[in-house]
């Protein structure tokens, strides 16, 4: 599952549109579904949509063989 249908599952859950959003982050709607349409987010960018819509992003590496986390 890619970022943009995780985001559409919070909207939904928020009952928020995706120009409401925009707005919240200081985007067009034009802009915001752009990124959408290319699932293309910076991590700065998820932790911003994660705060606007009362939630936390956790990116996060963990190593395979070690299980340390990065």
């Amino acid at each position: 599952m890619g970022m943009t249908e995780k985001i559409k599952i919070l909207l939904i859950k928020r009952k928020m549109t995706v120009k409401e959003l925009a707005e919240k982050l200081g985007y067009t709607s034009q802009n915001l579904s752009g990124k959408f349409k290319r699932d293309n987010f910076s991590e700065r960018e998820l932790f911003e949509i994660a705060q606007a819509l009362d939630c936390t992003f956790v990116a996060r590496f963990i190593m395979n063989d070690t299980g340390e986390t990065i």
